[in-house]
């Protein structure tokens, strides 16, 4: 069987000794880049390696992109397969933050035409709760080699977005917390607001109080009440810089609401143009 959104701790645990399974440790802090590494080397799922949300899973900052621009896909098949992640290997990322950063692993996988990889539900968080095994040995991986199958379809550029939007053929859905979709908080970038039409889904309210995923009927009830009759395939997700806006993607995805896609730049991106239109409120 192979798993395709989400992937639970105990089916996990089943298989930590499978060759076949890779695990990606892809814990992150935006206020201490260096955080998530540091939590790994003190203790991670057995077997786990770790992927860097700036170094490995984004390419550099130009003066046009946003805050986490798409890796060089071809670096990062490279790494993939440093990783020891072959094109038939199940794939499970995991973080501490409710799957906010492994969704990006997630999605970049997918865009690379590698369907089968899942992001452990309740992540280390709730894998440590059942007192399942946390190690600092580092693993032994062997090295492969990954053939990617790049899709750019999987993601629309700043333009896209806003033709899409005139032309009201898209559904943008913002990511980010109200208070920041209203513009009333902004503690990381140096605008405050919205995308013009973008409706507010903060990606928390995709998880439950215990920090796992609600049901799929749940998801697919809830989002189903957002985009109307708009089909999956017209929704774009959006956030600050592209990486909890993989969240919304991944829930709508396990919901059964397939084909929606990424606004890769998103706010940060969008804001590096002043004649881009901002809504507040």
């Amino acid at each position: 069987m192979t798993y395709t959104t989400l992937v639970s701790a105990a089916t996990l645990q089943q298989n930590l000794d499978n060759p076949n399974w890779v695990i990606v440790d892809c814990r992150f802090s935006l206020a201490d880049a260096e955080a998530g590494a540091y939590a790994y080397r003190h203790g991670h799922i057995p077997n786990a390696r770790y992927a860097h949300l700036d170094k490995d899973l984004s390419s550099e900052i130009t003066d046009y992109t946003g805050r986490h621009p798409l890796p060089d896909f071809r670096l990062l098949t490279k790494k993939l397969g440093a990783w020891g992640i072959r094109n038939n290997s199940q794939v499970v990322a995991y973080d501490d933050a409710g799957g906010a950063f492994a969704g990006r692993l997630w999605w970049l996988l997918r865009c690379l035409g590698h369907e089968h990889v899942a992001v452990l539900d309740g992540g280390i968080n709730y894998w440590q709760k059942l007192g399942l095994p946390v190690t600092t040995t580092l693993p032994a991986i062997k090295p492969t080699t990954f053939r990617s199958y790049l899709n750019p379809a999987c993601w629309l550029n700043a333009l896209q977005v806003q033709n899409g939007l005139a032309q009201r053929s898209i559904c943008l859905i913002d990511a980010r917390t109200p208070k920041r979709y209203r513009g009333e908080q902004e503690p990381v970038d140096p605008v405050a607001g919205h995308i013009p039409h973008a409706l507010n889904r903060v990606f928390h309210l995709n998880l439950d109080n215990s920090g796992l995923f609600l049901s799929a009927e749940q998801l697919r009830d809830q989002f189903s009440q957002i985009i109307g009759d708009t089909s999956p395939e017209q929704v774009v997700h959006s956030c600050g810089s592209g990486v909890t806006a993989c969240h919304n993607l991944l829930a709508m995805e396990h919901a059964g609401l397939t084909g929606s896609k990424l606004y890769a730049g998103s706010w940060s991106e969008w804001i590096r143009d002043k004649n881009r239109p901002v809504a507040v409120g």
